[in-house]
């Protein structure tokens, strides 16, 4: 099935597809056409959920056209770099996710900590990425009554995501531990750790190394 496309304004172009898995496609065929010089001018490419926003277009018609006939698939997008982020697994609501999962919390530190995730996404705040590879059926609700203040550096689980705090923040995602990795630094270039493509590794560390 093609993507949706609407204008948005006169100058960006939001393109709607089935998912997750899509949105990580179009974005890294995007991203290849734009550094092969293939792509009508653009300023920026923001994937979401299910969207990716194309804003800053010089010729939209021409894009439009583009994205119409593109059939780009998961098989042939190149992986981004890989980060790993050390975990203390520790979290207020790792037994819990433990419970909903039917494990002990040492075997859920054990599941989280297989996959290699991918940032699909990036929203929220500054440099939270909105990582999948969790298998789906580890998803989880988000808590009924969000916390007023989620600790920065905080590893959490909502839904089909993974997540780290960048900062400290209200939030509703469960807490499975913590890092002391800086996601967000405006001193370093660029400042946000985690952008759409990246690779993501958890390892559990001890305490000390949090």
């Amino acid at each position: 099935m093609p993507p949706e496309i609407r204008t948005v304004g006169e100058r960006a172009l939001l393109v709607e597809v089935a998912g997750a898995a899509e949105v990580g496609a179009l974005y890294a065929w995007l991203r290849e056409r734009q550094a092969a010089g293939e792509l009508p001018a653009v300023e920026e490419i923001v994937p979401a959920a299910r969207t990716v926003l194309l804003d800053g277009v010089t010729d939209v018609p021409a894009l439009a056209t583009l994205l119409r006939a593109a059939r780009p698939t998961v098989a042939t997008t190149t992986p981004g770099p890989p980060v790993e982020v050390p975990t203390v697994y520790d979290g207020a609501d790792l037994a819990e996710v433990a419970g909903l999962w039917g494990v002990s919390p040492e075997a859920a530190v054990r599941i989280h900590t297989a996959p290699e995730y991918v940032v699909a996404f990036c929203g929220f705040a500054p440099g939270f990425g909105y990582l999948t590879g969790l298998p789906e059926q580890y998803a989880v609700p988000r808590r009924a009554t969000p916390r007023s203040s989620v600790p920065a550096g905080s590893v959490a689980l909502a839904g089909p995501y993974t997540g780290v705090y960048p900062r400290s923040s209200p939030g509703g995602w469960q807490l499975l531990g913590r890092t002391g990795l800086p996601l967000w630094d405006a001193a370093r270039e660029p400042a946000a750790l985690l952008a759409p493509g990246v690779r993501v590794r958890f390892t559990a560390v001890r305490g000390d190394h949090g």
